[in-house]
């Protein structure tokens, strides 16, 4: 295991791939870790050297005192770029990944050089909702959440036909901090990027599930309408959708990146 000490906190990261190949960076989503992306990396790392790393707070990096904020979750990414020295670098991210690429793009466009942001907004809003679930977490663990985050996460179908895939996410989610999930549920909750969008000059892909709850395809497609010269695809999915649609979302995120 690679640990890094980035901003005051020990981040967990890990490459795949062969090292004179493009880096792309995955960034996972809310109440999981890097291991979400495992069904990408054989395809991946055919063309890319893929750089995974442990948000603050989830998996094996360190979970500092919150709350978070998400400019503090995307500068992690730029110091992990440059303590590994890499200047610039491809990046997929989704849900929460996704809001803190919206951040680098707005605002550290020269480290990046395509963007994918999947099952993501720019502006969350119901506070309350976050509120409440923050005060569940840290009340109950992450027993407490973990229900409702599998339900949200993945369709009703998709529970029936990859129930190993659901029992991975169930695992994941009981072995996160309840304070860095806490800490970085006060991230998307404070977060408003609405007027970041319009200035990415990053070439962008957007990608929203048909079925995903949580960030409904319509208002991510709003997303990409908004991002200038973005691209939108829409998978058959709940909200993690490079897992419910791995195949198709692998070969449109190498297709769109190469």
């Amino acid at each position: 295991m690679n640990f890094i000490n980035v901003n005051g906190t020990k981040l967990h990261y890990r490459f795949d791939g062969a090292a004179d190949l493009p880096v792309l960076v995955l960034s996972h989503s809310l109440g999981t870790d890097l291991s979400m992306w495992d069904l990408q990396i054989p395809e991946f790392t055919q063309h890319f050297r893929v750089l995974r790393y442990d948000m603050r707070g989830h998996g094996a990096s360190e979970a500092t005192p919150g709350p978070y904020t998400i400019e503090q979750l995307a500068m992690d990414v730029v110091g992990l770029l440059d303590g590994l020295e890499i200047e610039r670098a491809n990046f997929c991210g989704i849900s929460i990944g996704g809001m803190i690429g919206i951040w680098l793009a707005g605002h550290v466009p020269e480290r990046l050089t395509k963007l994918a942001l999947c099952n993501t907004v720019a502006y969350k809003g119901a506070p309350e909702t976050f509120d409440s679930r923050i005060a569940s977490v840290l009340m109950g663990g992450m027993d407490a959440v973990v229900n409702g985050s599998l339900k949200t996460c993945f369709s009703a179908s998709f529970h029936d036909t990859a129930p190993s895939e659901v029992d991975k996410l169930r695992r994941m989610v009981l072995a996160t901090s309840p304070e860095g999930y806490a800490a970085c549920c006060a991230a998307i909750r404070d977060m408003d990027q609405r007027d970041t969008i319009g200035r990415i000059t990053v070439p962008s892909l957007v990608i929203g599930g048909s079925e995903d709850l949580s960030m409904p395809s319509s208002v991510v497609q709003l997303l990409a309408e908004q991002i200038p010269g973005a691209e939108y695809l829409e998978l058959a999915a709940a909200h993690l959708s490079n897992i419910e649609a791995a195949e198709l979302f692998t070969a449109e995120i190498v297709k769109f990146m190469r």
